[in-house]
């Protein structure tokens, strides 16, 4: 059918569902610089998405609400729609009209209008109108460019008891540690620059969020969390009552560092750890947090999302089995992981095959894993003391 948006497009399909999104040739694939957002990029992100949803809906075993409200183009939402099974209602919204107008002409597309309706308004106040109790949503998704720390509350009031909220942050600059200053501003954590950043950027966020809904007596649990190329992805459950956001609160904490050695140890608590020496080189320790120091993914919910990828002929579907295979493995590690480029650069040494230290570390009683965060990390149980003997046993000719 004729379009006449006022700028160029094209159709694209994705998963079950065909869309019309902004022409990105146009804007010199920039999604920022286009008149509605669309990032083809983050068709990963919205595949996991799915699988997420749908494993969600398994565990309560009953028809849900969605809301998603930046929606952009409105691929998102429409692809819960289609692919995943027991969704009663989907409200989506977008502070752009492009975006709204182009996401019902997709809805309408889709032949989706008896259970997906767009709203033109401000993310924060339609969130407020559902925060009333029998309107709030099972599941919200917040997708946002750049931090989702500006719509966290709004989300937490609308989210039911035992709901499900999923947070997408791009912004890893403050988040990392580059400027540590936005990072406490946005998240109430100090980042830091260390080879293990990506996984306190997961850490920081979930602690932001237990923060936040702690406010409203609300504790949470993360059931699924990634780090993919230039963005970090948060799944939590939502749980009703002061003694659940108590118990949330009960996780946060600390990560001491020590740049010189590489020795780091965890520190439970609001109250940031007088220690501030290095007990293996006596250095100045790095301090980050407060953070969330539980389990940033649950093992059960990352082996159901697998089974959920059975059938569905996900182009990246390889990809995904490997990502969600990592994660599975990593779940009940412990917290921060080593990257062997970063200690044999640091000691002077070549580089041995990642493989050859875990499988050294097992042989000395000890757990290791590899980790989705970094190619060449692993997780252990050893001391950094102990992983770089390990290391320079084996990068001895």
């Amino acid at each position: 059918m004729p379009l006449n948006l006022g700028f160029p497009t094209e159709i694209v399909k994705e998963g079950k569902v065909s869309v019309v999104v902004p022409k990105l040739k146009a804007w010199k694939f920039a999604p920022s610089k286009a008149p509605v957002f669309f990032n083809p990029a983050m068709e990963l992100n919205r595949d996991l998405a799915v699988l997420a949803l749908q494993t969600y809906q398994k565990m309560v075993g009953r028809d849900v609400s969605v809301c998603e409200p930046l929606a952009g183009c409105g691929i998102r939402g429409i692809r819960f729609a289609m692919e995943v099974k027991g969704v009663r209602k989907i409200v989506l919204g977008d502070i752009n009209p492009n975006a709204t107008e182009l996401a019902q002409l997709n809805v309408k597309r889709n032949k989706l209008s008896k259970i997906v309706q767009v709203a033109n308004e401000d993310a924060n106040l339609l969130l407020s109108r559902y925060a009333a109790p029998r309107k709030r949503f099972d599941f919200i998704d917040i997708d946002p460019f750049g931090s989702p720390a500006p719509y966290m509350d709004s989300a937490v009031r609308a989210l039911r008891d035992g709901g499900f909220l999923a947070l997408t942050a791009t912004d890893m600059a403050p988040l990392c540690g580059v400027h540590p200053r936005a990072g406490v501003r946005k998240y109430g954590g100090k980042p830091l620059r260390t080879d293990y950043c990506h996984e306190l950027a997961v850490r920081l966020l979930i602690g932001c969020l237990t923060m936040t809904a702690a406010k409203h007596d609300v504790g949470v649990e993360a059931a699924f969390s990634h780090s993919t190329d230039y963005y970090i992805r948060v799944y939590a459950l939502a749980h009703y009552g002061a003694r659940e956001a108590d118990k949330s609160l009960r996780e946060m904490g600390y990560i001491v560092h020590c740049s010189s050695c590489f020795h780091r140890e965890t520190s439970k608590g609001i109250a940031s750890p007088s220690q501030r020496e290095c007990p293996e080189c006596g250095s100045k320790l790095n301090i980050a947090g407060p953070l969330w120091l539980g389990k940033i993914c649950e093992k059960e919910f990352c082996v159901s999302m697998k089974r959920e990828v059975v059938g569905r002929n996900m182009k990246q579907e390889k990809r995904i089995l490997g990502l969600l295979s990592l994660i599975q493995d990593e779940a009940e590690g412990p917290a921060t992981y080593y990257v062997t480029d970063k200690i044999c650069d640091n000691l002077g040494l070549r580089t041995p095959p990642l493989i050859q230290v875990i499988n050294e570390l097992k042989k000395k009683g000890f757990k290791a894993i590899p980790t989705h965060f970094h190619r060449r990390g692993f997780r252990t149980d050893a001391s950094a003391k102990i992983v770089k003997e390990v290391i320079t046993k084996l990068a001895s000719p």
